[in-house]
């Protein structure tokens, strides 16, 4: 191409820079214009049809003299009179012609200068009806009687001089946001932080249907408006009609709010968790023993810190307390040796929010092999590439997520790349980490579109797996998805069944989650559980750098299978207790020592920490009352007055199919214990109670927000990359919204 040519002219062109405030100007403008015109027009018809009227009227005043058979001196003035009325009819009529003509176009510089400013501002329109032109006045049915017309013509004039009104005084509140930016050709509204949205005239948008029935129950998403649209609406009052609109509401400056986008309204139904009840007080005279599977999940964490970030509480059963403490990290002593990876740590406190009750922190800290000691892995990523995929924090989120994956693994590791939409596919065979070029580009060329055919993608997926299966290492799949599987099979039992016969053959599953709307949580714990992988939630870049490069080794690389926790409780001691979380892990007693009962897995380094609160033996905080005809006191006879509980352990080695035990007693508090565990214990009572208050504080007693973070400030100890910070500032959140 020419350097002196007009096209390389024109491509060296930036486009201007937006300017917010003469975008607002010219929709103000536009919406002027338009009630003008419609006005004038409207007035127009009105003086038709009075004259209209009146030629009638004087017909039949002819029609009924001229019946009685006047002289001819009546019949001349008759004459005279009627020639006088049909002329004044005529000058009417043409002047109703006229006036639309010159009141349409006498001010055309107006029209010009709108355009100009909306050029100017966002460039020229694009498949528009140019401003030049004023819009097309809507068509409707004529009314049966023309006073009924007359009458609807004034109404309609009437709402649209309330409109006009409406948008100068939503132009002049405060609650304008400025920072309109071009979006694909034309300029729209960004959502206010109440929610509310301006009206925005433009040319390029989509009109709506003009038989829209304003009445109907499904929601309509509508962020702009064409001025032609706002005519054809068909209540005569536009202000009423757009407020008839689902979630459309006029707000206390006279805003009128748009429905909000439809990603925010599915996110409130969309997202499914499972229904569980918090774990009741027992009394140890009934029920001396607990038994549950460790749980390393993190999802409910980072699904509860997105809907505090964006100022909304999440679902209660959204929150799972133990994947709230779980999510930090604790200095608990390490094991030394892979041969007996755990160190249990027994630590009793006061409880902070139950006078007279005490706290038991239960431990555990998994032996980390070292970066030189991790096996090979053979890694397939399972991504979901279905349209609704096509959000910034979801497929996008997901490949750089595996970007930076790809940095944690050894150049001898390799990665296959399985997508799944209307149908699955291979994208990538089995690659070692070296030809990192050629893994980031199949990432990369990935584009959302179709259904969710995730079933299929699992079973490709085990088929990858399988066919470069790594005896003595690992071998995983990690599936990266938003949602639901609708093609396939799409039973959740068919599908735990399914994972359980890969996981006996040595390949395990991990789930990511990204995205909401349709988060499905429950299928992705279920699926997670059975493929003795976990589940976390991403919600942002750093997540995923937490999550898969700095906790890597914890995520892929498992050093105890099938771990499950029992607590045998001294009625000699202790007389009521209840396990914080853990509700959707617990196992029957018989379960404990039963190895072909599955159970959560434990990977290098993962800290696993469980609580119990207790009520002493004698305090006056004990809620359930004795039974009069119990064994309580024979029972207590038998115990040990320095324990309150003995703790026991079992867990498999990756590989063997027989569980080893580790026993521990739970003596009387200590004023022993380190201050760095006091620390812990502190921090993660503090994430423990916030979790509760989430849920409703059923057993939080006067616990309150401030509290939280009182004991979450005074513990945050290193805080190396700023996780208990991050904490704090989201207790404060939690707090305000609640307030609200």
């Amino acid at each position: 191409m020419n350097e002196k040519s007009f096209e390389a002219k024109l491509a060296r062109v930036s486009a201007p820079a937006p300017d917010p405030e003469a975008r607002l100007r010219a929709k103000r403008a536009a919406l002027e214009e338009f009630a003008r015109v419609h006005a004038a027009n409207q007035a127009a018809e009105k003086a038709s049809e009075a004259v209209s009227k009146g030629l009638w009227d004087a017909l039949r005043l002819f029609r009924d003299d001229s019946s009685h058979g006047s002289t001819s001196m009546a019949w001349f003035v008759r004459r005279n009179l009627f020639a006088g009325v049909a002329s004044a009819c005529v000058v009417g009529l043409g002047i109703a012609m006229v006036w639309p003509i010159f009141s349409r176009y006498g001010e055309e510089p107006v029209f010009a200068t709108v355009q100009a400013t909306i050029e100017a501002d966002i460039g020229p329109p694009q498949e528009s009806v140019a401003l030049s032109e004023p819009p097309p006045r809507a068509l409707s049915a004529p009314p049966a009687r023309l006073d009924e017309r007359a009458e609807l013509a004034a109404s309609r004039a009437s709402g649209e001089v309330q409109l006009r009104k409406e948008a100068e005084k939503a132009a002049r509140s405060e609650r304008v946001q400025t920072n309109i930016e071009p979006k694909d050709g034309y300029a729209s509204a960004a959502p206010q932080q109440e929610g509310a949205e301006e009206i925005v005239v433009t040319g390029v948008r989509a009109k709506l249907q003009a038989s829209m029935d304003m009445k109907r129950q499904s929601t309509a998403v509508v962020d702009a408006i064409m001025a032609e649209d706002i005519g054809a609406l068909p209540d005569a009052n536009v202000a009423q009609s757009l407020q008839r609109i689902p979630g459309t509401t006029i707000s206390s400056n006279n805003a009128l709010a748009l429905p909000a986008p439809e990603s925010e309204l599915a996110s409130e139904a969309g997202d499914k968790f499972q229904h569980f009840e918090v774990n009741p007080l027992r009394r140890v005279a009934d029920e001396p023993v607990s038994t549950f599977s460790v749980d390393v999940d993190t999802a409910s964490y980072s699904f509860a810190r997105r809907m505090l970030n964006e100022g909304r509480l999440p679902q209660k059963d959204a929150v799972r307390v133990e994947e709230m403490v779980n999510y930090f990290d604790y200095a608990w002593p390490a094991a030394r040796s892979a041969e007996v990876p755990f160190e249990p740590t027994v630590v009793v406190s006061e409880s902070p929010w139950g006078k007279g009750k005490r706290l038991v922190h239960i431990g555990v800290k998994g032996y980390e092999i070292q970066r030189n000691e991790a096996p090979d892995a053979n890694l397939v990523l399972l991504l979901d590439v279905s349209g609704s995929m096509d959000s910034p924090d979801k497929l996008p989120l997901a490949v750089s997520s595996m970007e930076l994956l790809l940095g944690s693994l050894k150049p001898t590791d390799t990665v296959a790349i399985v997508v799944y939409a209307g149908a699955a596919g291979t994208v990538l065979e089995p690659t070692p980490v070296r030809e990192k070029e050629k893994i980031l580009g199949a990432l990369r060329n990935l584009t959302p579109g179709g259904s969710t055919a995730g079933a299929e993608g699992i079973e490709r997926a085990y088929q990858l797996a399988a066919a470069n299966f790594r005896k003595g290492g690992v071998n995983r799949i990690l599936l990266a998805t938003d949602g639901d599987f609708n093609v396939g099979i799409d039973d959740t039992e068919q599908l735990k069944g399914y994972i359980e016969r890969q996981r006996e053959k040595g390949i395990f599953l991990s789930v990511l989650g990204f995205g909401q709307g349709n988060y499905r949580d429950e299928l992705a714990q279920a699926l997670a559980q059975n493929g003795n992988g976990v589940a976390v939630y991403i919600d942002t870049l750093n997540e995923a750098r937490k999550v898969l490069v700095q906790e890597a080794t914890s995520s892929l690389f498992t050093i105890a299978q099938d771990v499950k926790l029992q607590v045998e409780f001294n009625p000699a001691t202790v007389a009521e207790y209840r396990l914080v979380g853990y509700e959707t892990r617990a196992l029957r007693r018989e379960d404990f020592n039963n190895d072909a009962i599955d159970a959560g897995d434990v990977g290098s380094g993962h800290t696993v920490t469980a609580i119990y609160e207790i009520t002493p033996v004698g305090s006056q905080a004990r809620l359930v009352d004795e039974a009069r005809y119990s064994q309580n006191r024979r029972a207590a006879s038998r115990g040990s007055r320095d324990e309150y509980g003995f703790l026991k352990i079992r867990y498999k080695l990756p590989g063997e199919s027989k569980s080893r035990l580790l026993e521990r007693p739970i003596p009387l508090a200590s004023s022993s214990t380190r201050p760095e565990l006091m620390r812990e214990v502190t921090f993660s009572t503090s994430v423990a109670g916030f979790g509760q208050l989430l849920r409703g504080g059923k057993f939080t007693g006067p616990l309150s927000y401030e509290d939280v973070i009182r004991q979450a400030q005074s513990a945050t100890g290193e805080d190396r990359f700023g996780y208990r910070a991050e904490f704090v500032q989201l207790v404060r959140k939690a707090q305000a919204v609640q307030r609200k």
